[in-house]
């Protein structure tokens, strides 16, 4: 007799805004206990001392996880000049510094040189992992830790306001895998400086924004009224790149069962008008729940993931 699980059968996704000095793994738990969930997990680690997004899924939504970790971000950060650290942050420990204070105008002119795709070297304090083991894990134990460079992609980076000579607060826009802390350490090398990240928060990941973000003591409030589910996004949140196809009852119930389906041609070409260039992943819903996450070849749906909502 199968063991049952632990906790409730909830699907969905939190828009956290995760707190300062708070690790992303125990922010999943803290979420995990409110809903009492079977399952949890987020989309993409969050540096204990960054704020802002972390999208946490819950039930079934941790099927689609992989989805959102691959989506846009969006970060916005304050450089504190005259001191670089081990880590790039303000914990890490003093490696140099200097009495430069880039200007506006000299932080501006260095901006366009790290948009579009570039060579970015992650920071050895990372989760990365080397040989087996994370990369901070071996940094932390004293190894000399030398990390190769990734093509990462650059939206944008723009330039908002400094509050004084020594900082400067920015945002960028960018594509998956690419480290604020690394891009302040080239910043403030492309400009004779020290500087390291005084403060960081993430405004964006994908669909999930500040607008809908909810915080923990907002959950646990709800929680107090029985009212957690009032901040549940469904399960589809996070594949907003992703095109939907309304099928019908039989043919869920294929799919539920792992089998393929057959799409007419007018399906077939709604699709793939859609479609994400490179891209055959394609959602299929039923009665405006997600069935399952499908592959199209040749003019057939063949499920790759599948939901029990």
């Amino acid at each position: 007799m199968a063991r049952r699980k632990k906790g409730q059968a909830i699907s969905g996704w939190i828009n956290l805004d995760k707190p300062y000095d708070l690790t992303s793994t125990h922010a999943v738990s803290r979420v995990r206990r409110l809903f009492d969930a079977q399952k949890a997990g987020h989309a993409g680690t969050l540096d204990p001392l960054a704020t802002g997004i972390l999208p946490i899924a819950l039930g079934e939504a941790t099927k689609t996880v992989p989805f959102l970790v691959d989506a846009d971000k969006s970060y916005r950060f304050t450089i504190a000049w005259g001191r670089t650290t081990a880590t790039y942050d303000r914990e890490g420990e003093t490696l140099a510094q200097s009495d430069v204070r880039p200007t506006l105008a000299q932080v501006q002119a260095v901006l366009p040189r790290f948009v579009g795709e570039i060579d970015q070297v992650p920071p050895a304090f990372s989760a990365i992992k080397v040989d087996g083991e994370r990369a901070y894990d071996l940094a932390r134990a004293g190894e000399t830790v030398e990390l190769a460079a990734r093509k990462v992609i650059i939206f944008d980076v723009r330039l908002l306001d400094a509050e004084d000579a020594d900082h400067v607060t920015l945002e960028m826009d960018c594509g998956k895998g690419t480290y604020v802390r690394a891009l302040v350490r080239d910043i403030a090398e492309a400009l004779g400086a020290c500087g390291h990240v005084s403060a960081l928060r993430r405004t964006r990941v994908g669909r999930f924004t500040e607008e809908t973000a909810v915080t923990l003591d907002y959950l646990e409030d709800l929680g107090h009224k029985a009212r957690q589910s009032e901040a549940l996004l469904p399960v589809e949140t996070a594949l907003d790149d992703i095109p939907a196809l309304a099928v019908t009852d039989e043919d869920a119930f294929r799919l539920k069962q792992g089998r393929s389906i057959v799409l007419v041609p007018r399906q077939v070409e709604a699709v793939k008008a859609r479609l994400k260039p490179g891209s055959r992943t394609v959602s299929a819903m039923s009665g405006g729940t997600m069935v399952a996450l499908c592959e199209m070849r040749a003019g057939r749906l063949e499920p790759s993931r599948v939901f029990n909502l």
